[in-house]
This record gives C-alpha cells, structure tokens and sequence, in this order.
C-alpha cells in the first residue's frame, strides 16, 4: 500500500526511477544540453532517455527519435523544447503511457498574450486527457540531492541537506546552491512550480510535509492561489515540520514583478501576514533571513520561553547582539546567583556577569568552550544560548608551536583540536535540549567555524542575524503549542 508521500504527485516527479529528455542535444550552449549536463554530473543512477529528432547520441547517451521508440515507460519527462510543440510532445508522452512530466520551456500565461494563454490550455487539456501530473511550464524543474537528481540549469555541489524549498522562482533554488554551501548546508529537496498550471505550492507542501530527509520547509511566493487549502496544509504541517516563507508581492512593484514573471497573482502585506499567522508560517523579510531561519529551525530543539544569554569575549559583539536581541523581540535574563556562583572561578576580573557575559580573557581558553556554556545554560531563566565565536586558526598554530609540537604535526593538531572543541559544543547542546546558537565574523574557511557548522551548530554571519534566527525559534514554539492540539 503506498505511503503518503507516494501518493503525492510529486513523489515520482522527485524520485523518478528513469527520465525521458526533451530538448538536450550535443551542442552545448543549449538550455536543454545544460540541464541533461547538471544531471548526469550529479551522478543520478536511473536510466536517462534523450530524445532528439537526428541525433543518435546525446552526451555518451543512446538517443531515441520519438518518445514511442523508448524501450521502456520512464517514470518522467523533462521538456526543454520550443512553446508551441510542448502540447504536441506532451500527447505523444500521454500515448507511451508516461503519467508524470516538468516542462521547462515558457513563453505560456506568463507572456499574457492570447497565444501564450491558449497554448497554457492546450497543454493543460492534453495532461488531463492522459491523467500526466506536472509542474510548470516556465520552470527550472527539481533536485533531490538524496537521490543525486537534478533537473536544473546548475550543478549541484553541496551535500544533501535538510532543507526543502517549493518556489515559484527557479533562481531561488538553483541560485541558492553555492549560497547554502557557504554555511555547510545543502537542500533535501527544491521544487521551481512555475507556472503552477497544475502543481503548485500546496502540492510542494504535502509533499515536503511527508519527505523523511526534510526538517524544515522553505517557500517563495510572488501569489497563491488556492488560499484555503494552503492555510489547511499549512497548519497541518506546521504541527511537526517548521515552514518559513519569503513573500515579494506586497508592494506595487512587487505585484507586477511577480504577474510578469509567473502569472501569479499577489495581495496587499497585511493580508499575506494574516494568512502566514493563521498557518503557522514564519514570514522573512529576505532571501538570506529565509535560510537563516530554516538553519535554525532544522539544527536546534524548541526554546521553552524568549530568554537569551550572550557569551562573549569582546565587548563589541556582545553589546551589539544584546542590542540585537532587545530589538528582535527577546528578553536578556538576569543570572541567578547559583550561576554567578558557578562561573566565580572561570571568569577574571576584567570579565562581566552581566548579560552579555563577557569573559575578555581565561586563564584555561578552553573553559570558553564547554565549562562556560554550560553553565550557562543550565540558568533556569535561559532558554537558549548565543555565543560569539573567535578562534582563529593561526593563533592556535602559534600556540602548539610554542608548546613544541613539531612543525609537520601542527597542522593535524590544529584541525584535531578545533574538532575536539567543535564535538564538545555539539555534545553540550545534545544534553542540555536548548538551543545553541553562535554568531562570527569569520567565515566557514575559518577551520572551527566549519567544525562548529558541520556537527549541527549554526553560526550566522553577525550579531543581527544570530538574534532573528532565534527569535525565528523562539516564535515557531509559540506558533508549534498553539497548533498542537491539547
């Protein structure tokens, strides 16, 4: 009996077992060769069809003339072929018996001109004749990095991740590939609907709701369409599964942005705000806030109240994430006197036990690390933790150097010490249930911020974003009781 992601129409589109391509060839510069490029790169391992009216070969791949010519039904069709042969193509594949297909190709209701409108309904009554589920036209397709499949125009090249997105923008998926590689990250799944002549973001929502590797959804939005259902969906999601939705239609020029580029049609801020509440979605206020959310949401538990403690070294960063955080909504907790009595022996007379803790110097560096966090979270006011963090690697080499370790050992010690901290960090935040957030102006080429960033540990690139992001945690809590039934 299938499960209930088998039954969504986007399981085989984003799991097919083999694919029939539309539009690829040997000449390069091609859209269609593009994309057949970016999916064989990935390394999918079903069988992959081209179909090319004279070519025999496609990319090392026997090629067929006509879809009928194929020795098997594939799973899927991928259509990257000239507007006014797609409802023709789309026949010949509802005839071989293929019931699930991603058209690529544009120029339909998009352009608002009655031949891109009747074209639309051309296709829309060919796939329903033959029962065909698809998304777009006027999309980039899909990934699904899990099963190494891409559609889109770019290779992929971060890790699977567990991230899934449903945009009615193809940019912001293909285009966000390096973007999440720079933090470690990587999406579980990404949908590009287009159009959305059939599929659309509700679909994306079933869909995501169910897929075992995504633990956090993420959506762009120029409109919706079917206001009801996605409020229903929504909330029934947002039970279990974290949704953050990033919506470009609140403004004039926003709104004719959006009907330009899929048709969508989009409505005033207020009411966009009012139905993210009644769903149970987070709204961004930009593409970078989006994923800086979704980072959060799928790497730590639930905060049980707004309490936040600062850990700093510098009183800077400490000043400006306190500010951060009182401007984000969250409150700044005074420490009990059982925690300043903890912390006494670990922090110098320079230091503060305000908060921001400010350490500025310890007499053991690596008490910053463990000994200190965790004391700090078992504060029965905090309900989570943000830190800064500063290690440069050099000064850790400098370090081992004076202590003696061989120069062609440094290196190794440097990245098993940096390790070692970054597990503990990760280990505390395990025992302790709260979340354990960190904030650096040093980038993931930095080796413990990449330590800290793959063992789950989110570091956001300022004070400012580290602070939303748990206010992202803080209100999804509120949001996750309220929808959960008592």
């Amino acid at each position: 009996m299938p499960t209930p992601i088998e039954n969504s129409p986007l399981y085989r589109i984003c799991n097919p077992r083999s694919v029939a391509v539309f539009g690829a060839s040997n000449r390069f510069s091609a859209m269609g060769s593009a994309q057949l490029t970016a999916l064989l790169s990935l390394g999918y391992e079903g069988a992959v069809y081209p179909v090319h009216p004279s070519e025999t070969t496609v990319q090392g791949l026997r090629a067929y003339r006509d879809v009928r010519d194929l020795p098997e039904v594939p799973d899927l069709a991928l259509i990257i072929l000239p507007t006014r042969v797609v409802p023709e193509v789309l026949e010949a594949c509802g005839q071989k018996g293929i019931r699930h297909a991603i058209v690529v190709s544009g120029g339909f209701r998009e352009v608002r001109t009655e031949e891109g409108t009747a074209l639309q309904t051309a296709l829309l009554e060919t796939t329903r004749r033959h029962g065909i589920r698809f998304i777009g036209p006027n999309c980039i397709g899909v990934v699904n990095p899990h099963l190494r499949f891409n559609t889109t125009i770019f290779e992929y090249g971060c890790d699977p991740g567990f991230i899934g997105i449903g945009s009615q923008s193809g940019s912001f998926v293909t285009q966000m590939f390096d973007y999440l590689g720079r933090f470690g990250l990587g999406f579980s799944a990404g949908i590009s609907v287009g159009n959305e002549a059939d599929i659309d973001i509700v679909d994306c929502l079933e869909y995501l709701g169910e897929c075992p590797h995504t633990r956090v959804i993420a959506l762009y939005i120029e409109g919706i369409r079917r206001g009801r259902e996605f409020i229903e969906t929504a909330r029934s999601v947002a039970r279990h599964k974290p949704i953050v939705a990033y919506y470009v239609g609140g403004s004039e020029a926003g709104k004719k942005a959006g009907l330009s580029h899929t048709g969508a049609m989009a409505g005033p801020d207020r009411l966009y705000d009012g139905v993210f509440r009644q769903a149970g979605i987070l709204r961004a206020g930009s593409i970078e806030e989006l994923f800086d959310f979704c980072w959060a949401l799928g790497s730590c538990p639930r905060p049980r109240g707004n309490g936040v403690v600062i850990q700093t070294h510098s009183g800077g960063p400490g000043a400006a994430a306190a500010d951060a955080c009182g401007r984000a909504g969250l409150s700044l907790p005074a420490l009990s006197p059982a925690t300043l009595e903890r912390l006494a022996p670990h922090v110098p007379g320079t230091g503060s036990v305000g908060n921001p803790v400010d350490l500025t110097f310890t007499k053991n560096p690596m008490d910053y690390f463990v000994t200190i966090p965790e004391i700090l979270l078992d504060e029965p006011e905090a309900d989570a933790l943000l830190t800064y963090f500063l290690v440069p690697s050099r000064m850790v080499k400098r370090a081992l150097e004076s202590m003696g370790v061989p120069p062609d050992q440094v290196d190794h010690q440097t990245d098993q010490l940096m390790a070692e901290q970054a597990g503990a960090i990760a280990s505390l935040r395990d025992r302790c249930g709260k979340p354990l957030l960190g904030f650096s102006f040093r980038t993931r080429e930095d080796r413990f911020i990449r330590a800290l960033q793959d063992r789950g540990i989110p570091v956001l690139p300022s004070p400012e974003r580290g602070a939303r992001a748990v206010a992202a945690l803080v209100r999804y809590a509120r949001f996750a009781d309220k929808l959960t039934p008592a």
